[in-house]
């Protein structure tokens, strides 16, 4: 493949054969990359029931969403580890290396006996997997986006680098789509019990497409000429971050760019999946659907803002997305309730709900990995309502008494276990909170064409703003990023603030916004977390964000 280097002074002609090959071959590997690591996610429920069997269901759940969380703490890491292979050997050779890992340890997941065959092995095996997982990523966002970046015309940059940023929605996409399509194919029995290792072996053949496709690629041009000219960084992480003048940057494009986008990314898509499906108790089936629909409709927008920062510049597009997001999320979610679960969205504004205790026998909810147990009778009945998407308020009682759950101003008996409290679900279920399962007013899809009825379209209508979001602060992030650093440390700089910014701001929210709602009794106070974190970017980044439009990474 020729050099791309002339393409700068003719920047305003179309993309070059060379050029498409490019951001095809960058693309379509980091595409599979995403669909291996969120196959995990979409499957957590039935991994855990296959590899944590040895313990009780609640537990399994618990182990399996901390496996999956795993690959997201481990994702920073991967960046410093290949970022400065990255920066030393050559953008190429590191995200092929990646892809590799990637897809041989997702390839293993499929292969991989279950506990009841092999015992404990099982679990730390599947566990060291998920490990390898998250550090291949963890290399592969800031290979695939460097090289585009530099292969790109001077003008055109964030336009290229926008193909790389649709690789994640549409890995997930493609991830639900081969999820769906097995599930049906084989029936939800055969799936539970061996048809869900299908979609984790048919990425080996994903896997196969992409390294021929990437052996058939050059190094960066930018990278070359710097090498050539021995400008090249031989301590990267040294000169990354132990160098106050980059760190610096670092700490900027992380708390002023990344950190707001990674929250407003991960509610558009994954949290409002969760919340259609813990808190508004819409099937699975559905869910998926009504966020695949969303994602189909949304992901060209990417591009959009992408190739609009060409023009406007990266930071007002990515700021407005995360001030939008902020300003607006309560009421979308709101609306989303009212039209996915009118019965539940009814009961929540037309039903008091009180637990009365003495203060001294309640404790703190708040438990984002799901290791607590709780205990007293206080703790056990707000649990209960929290898991139950009841709206609830804590109302200290006399010093010493029991526990009482008043509903519309009139005492509940309670009794433990919680979760089996017959009389307090009646209760409820009188007082006007639909019954778990037999719900007519809720949202229900019956195949993926489905999309035509009031209730189903404006679901989607409401997912594809949060799409659209998503869309706009991570559209321009990956030509922010590059043209933030030199070329001699731009893998390892700007890796390390996006994987920080989504694996750990991002990848942990879902977890953590359901833990600030089982803590507080309300569905909505989850939405505090990226509201919060969105609102802090927006004014860190006004300030100390430099816009890097126009900036000439050749150069640099």
């Amino acid at each position: 493949m020729s050099t791309l280097a002339a393409t700068a002074a003719g920047s305003s002609k179309g993309m070059t054969k060379d050029e498409r090959f490019v951001i095809l071959a960058s693309s379509l590997g980091t595409v599979f990359e995403w669909y291996d690591f969120y196959l995990y996610g979409s499957l957590a429920g039935i991994i855990g029931a296959q590899f944590f069997s040895a313990y009780p269901p609640a537990t399994r759940d618990i182990f399996a969403l901390l496996a999956f969380a795993a690959g997201f703490l481990v994702r920073p890491f991967g960046a410093i580890v290949f970022g400065r292979i990255g920066d030393i050997v050559g953008r190429k050779y590191t995200f092929l290396v990646t892809i590799l890992i990637m897809g041989l340890s997702t390839f293993i997941v499929g292969l991989l006996p279950s506990a009841a065959t092999i015992g404990i092995a099982a679990p730390i095996i599947l566990i060291a997997l998920r490990l390898l997982q998250g550090l291949a990523l963890g290399g592969e966002y800031g290979g695939a986006a460097t090289y585009v970046a530099e292969h790109a015309p001077q003008g055109k940059r964030g336009y290229y680098t926008s193909f790389i940023q649709t690789t994640a929605t549409l890995g997930l996409f493609l991830s639900l789509l081969v999820i769906l399509f097995t599930r049906t194919i084989v029936g939800e029995a055969d799936f539970a019990a061996w048809g869900w290792r299908i979609p984790f072996l048919v990425s080996v053949l994903l896997l196969g497409i992409s390294v021929w496709i990437r052996l058939r690629l050059n190094e960066s041009p930018v990278f070359q000429r710097m090498k050539e000219e021995g400008r090249g960084s031989t301590a990267p992480l040294r000169e990354a971050f132990g160098n106050w003048s980059n760190a610096k940057i670092v700490l900027i494009a992380l708390l002023g760019g990344v950190m707001g986008q990674g929250v407003v990314w991960y509610t558009g898509q994954f949290y409002a999946l969760f919340f259609l499906q813990s808190i508004l108790q819409v099937d699975g089936y559905t869910s998926n659907l009504l966020i695949a629909w969303s994602l189909l409709l949304g992901t060209g927008f990417f591009v959009v803002f992408g190739a609009l920062s060409d023009k406007i510049g990266r930071k007002p597009i990515i700021l407005a997305g995360c001030l939008i997001a902020a300003l607006t999320f309560f009421p979308i979610f709101r609306m989303i309730s009212s039209n996915a679960n009118p019965a539940l969205e009814k009961a929540i504004e037309t039903v008091k709900v009180e637990v009365v205790a003495d203060p001294k026998g309640c404790g703190d909810l708040f438990n984002p990995v799901g290791t607590r147990v709780f205990s007293a009778p206080c703790d056990l009945a707000r649990d209960f309502l929290a898991k139950s998407s009841v709206k609830y308020g804590t109302v200290a009682g006399p010093a010493g008494s029991p526990v009482a759950i008043k509903i519309n101003g009139t005492s509940v008996p309670y009794t433990k276990p919680a979760d089996s409290n017959a009389a307090v679900t009646a209760a409820l279920q009188a007082a006007g909170y639909p019954k778990r399962g037999a719900n007519p007013t809720l949202v229900k899809m019956s195949h993926p064409f489905d999309i035509f009825q009031p209730q189903v379209a404006s679901v989607i209508g409401l997912l594809f703003v949060l799409v659209l979001f998503v869309t706009m602060v991570y559209g321009p992030i990956a030509a922010m990023l590059v043209e933030l650093f030199p070329t001699r440390i731009r893998y390892t700089s700007m890796s390390l603030p996006y994987h920080i910014g989504n694996g750990w701001f991002g990848g942990l929210l879902p977890a953590t916004a359901f833990a600030i709602v089982a803590s507080t009794g309300d569905i909505y106070s989850g939405l505090w977390y990226p509201v919060i974190f969105a609102s802090l970017t927006v004014v860190i980044g006004l300030f100390f964000l430099p816009e890097t439009k126009d900036v000439d990474i050749s150069k640099t």
